[in-house]
């Protein structure tokens, strides 16, 4: 599955069939995770068959066969925190790829249980990944012109950036960023609030996809 369909396809899904994961889409999973850790200080997890992170009352109503997840996971600091936003996303599209789906879950889990799991380090959310009972619905979304800016006429790969970043899930779909670019330099701002830097990083992986790292360069500060 190409990764720009990856990114129309991956919506939230919050009920999951409790379909075991096969061996070789689980190894798949683990060789990336500790690529990303390796390469960005991280310290994310995958946990299987495991129901600790939602309680009984969750499990009933909201997180239903949710036993499979990715624990975001590394030091306690606000740029870690972007890094782990990025490698979610990483995360999600390969999952998607898999034919897998995905939720990211910030504010619901068991935060006590799942601590356990990454003693040593700070776990902002939980990825809970695995087959879901429905494919899940497109989120409403801002426009480009809501989002985004350039000086002068917008290259195509810039609208194409902004397409692919709208397309990325965020707190409480807030959609809380703009984007400005000039030239081959691009600039990203997102407005503070709740796993705010864990969305910058997801936007930012998501407008990268779309623009082609290649084709422009983030502006520093």
């Amino acid at each position: 599955m190409p990764i720009t369909r990856a990114m129309r396809e991956r919506h939230t899904v919050r009920a999951f069939t409790g379909k075991p994961i096969p061996a070789d889409i689980v190894e798949a999973i683990e060789k990336r995770v500790a690529e990303i850790n390796a390469r960005d200080g991280l310290a994310i997890k995958l946990v299987l068959d495991d129901d600790r992170a939602f309680n009984a009352a969750l499990k009933l109503v909201l997180a239903k066969g949710a036993t499979n997840y990715l624990v975001l996971a590394g030091p306690a600091t606000p740029e870690a925190e972007e890094r782990l936003g990025y490698a979610s996303s990483e995360l999600m599209l390969l999952v998607q790829e898999l034919g897998l789906n995905s939720w990211w879950v910030g504010g619901t889990y068991s935060r006590g249980a799942v601590a356990k799991l990454v003693e040593g380090a700070t776990a902002i959310g939980i990825v809970v990944i695995g087959y879901g009972a429905e494919q899940g619905k497109p989120h409403r979304s801002k426009t480009a012109a809501q989002v985004s800016s350039y000086d002068g006429e917008a290259p195509a790969w810039f609208a194409e950036g902004v397409e692919a970043a709208l397309l990325a899930p965020t707190a409480i779909n807030r959609q809380a960023f703009a984007i400005a670019g000039r030239g081959d330099e691009v600039a990203i701002s997102y407005r503070p609030g709740a796993f705010s830097q864990a969305d910058l990083g997801i936007v930012k992986h998501h407008f990268e996809l779309g623009a082609g790292a290649e084709n422009f360069r983030w502006a520093q500060g």
